[in-house]
């Protein structure tokens, strides 16, 4: 809880600061990458460094963190915490790191700000930050812990088992551990980050959900091939295309991820679209393993038929639930003649949901935003809807 002496400060100087905090976070990364080159290289998403959406992200979380410590001083920002910590885990951030931030981060500031940051503004500030910061430390901590990893160590090699071409654009990855060790358990929803060596020396990490049923003896994870070749986005994606071979070994993480099932008995409503399909088939394979009565709808959206990834296996596990229904959009169904497809865009105000359904969603921002406005629209509670962002989340202070 923000302090008496510094809420006030916080409530008075939150608007000059949110007006500002985009360009806190740019020249903060430029200060952070001059003294630490190697954390943009082997670290940071090189992609989302170029496109602004990590700097985005940043000056996201600071300010919707603030404005939830004045605002709404008695909750905490939970659902927002454990997404970066999850993807910090993911990456193996450490608790000294902070520190790192912190000086740069507040040079930023007072470079940005100017006279503006007085003592007093400087000490709130301060506050601030480390209220979020050691919050984040202490859930890293249980997920290293959780995990069986010791703080950042999170890192070991798996050797490709089986490489499918799931579309023209996608492929999925069987991993297995060389010396036949179990691959070890996870939850439905979880993903792993994958660190791969670049033709310019770069170790840049991405982040897959991990698509299997938990308690499967492999592992697997499906790439969607970023397209886009005048920027450093798809670097991951089009190397793994190009490179990832059976036989091959890949270096990846734990398991972590905060889009996860958990253990209940209510109606689920699994929504995604394009490759955010990946987590949903972990969470049905799960629930066919458990052989679940539960009232499951799922949605899945896409471009076309070919472009939908593990369309049939999705189906499959679909039938093998007794209460589950599946509903598919195509904006371009082509010859797709099954009854559970429309043409167009996803429509879940179309649905027949029962009350007390709990919804996951995954798929490009844009159209989770329009789902759950649609479910917001229809009276689902906001603490029933849960997400996956791919990659910076933008969404924040969102919930």
């Amino acid at each position: 809880m923000l302090s008496e002496q510094s809420t006030p400060v916080i409530r008075t100087t939150l608007p000059v600061v949110g007006a500002a905090i985009g360009d806190i976070a740019e020249l903060f990364y430029t200060k952070l990458f001059d003294d630490r080159p190697e954390l943009r290289r082997d670290l940071f998403n090189r992609g989302n460094q170029a496109s602004g959406e990590q700097q985005k992200a940043l000056a996201g979380s600071i300010a919707a963190f603030a404005s939830m410590l004045v605002e709404h001083p008695e909750a905490r920002p939970d659902a927002m915490l454990a997404r970066i910590a999850n993807k910090h885990a993911s990456l193996g951030i450490t608790s000294d790191q902070y520190k790192l931030v912190h000086q740069h981060l507040f040079s930023a500031i007072g470079d940005v700000l100017g006279e503006a940051v007085t003592d007093e503004v400087a000490a709130a500030w301060d506050e601030v930050y480390w209220l979020m910061a050691n919050a984040l430390i202490a859930i890293e901590a249980r997920l290293y812990q959780g995990s069986g990893t010791a703080e950042g160590e999170i890192w070991h090699q798996m050797e490709i088992a089986e490489r499918r071409e799931e579309t023209p654009d996608t492929v999925s990855l069987v991993l297995r551990h060389a010396d036949g060790r179990p691959t070890g358990s996870f939850r439905p929803g979880q993903y792993i980050s994958v660190q791969v060596q670049l033709p310019d020396g770069a170790r840049q990490i991405r982040q897959y959900s991990l698509s299997c049923a938990p308690g499967s003896p492999q592992w697997r994870i499906t790439v969607k091939r970023v397209h886009g070749a005048a920027t450093p986005e798809g670097e991951v994606s089009s190397w793994l295309h190009e490179h990832a071979r059976v036989g091959h070994n890949l270096t990846v993480s734990a398991p972590f991820g905060d889009l996860v099932l958990p253990e209940a008995e209510g109606p689920l409503l699994l929504v995604s679209a394009g490759v955010g399909v990946t987590p949903m088939l972990a969470m049905l394979n799960h629930l066919a393993t458990e052989a679940t009565s539960r009232l499951v709808t799922v949605v899945h959206a896409d471009r076309t038929p070919v472009d939908h990834a593990h369309r049939e296996e999705q189906h499959r596990l679909v039938q093998a639930l007794p209460n589950a229904t599946l509903h598919l959009w195509y904006e371009e169904p082509g010859a797709e003649v099954r009854p559970e497809a429309s043409t167009g865009r996803a429509d879940v105000t179309t649905l027949d949901l029962p009350m007390g359904i709990t919804a996951y969603l995954c798929g490009p921002l844009p159209f989770m935003r329009a789902v759950r406005s649609d479910l917001l629209r229809r009276g689902l509670p906001a603490a029933s809807i849960h997400y996956e962002v791919f990659g910076p989340d933008l969404w924040l202070g969102g919930e």
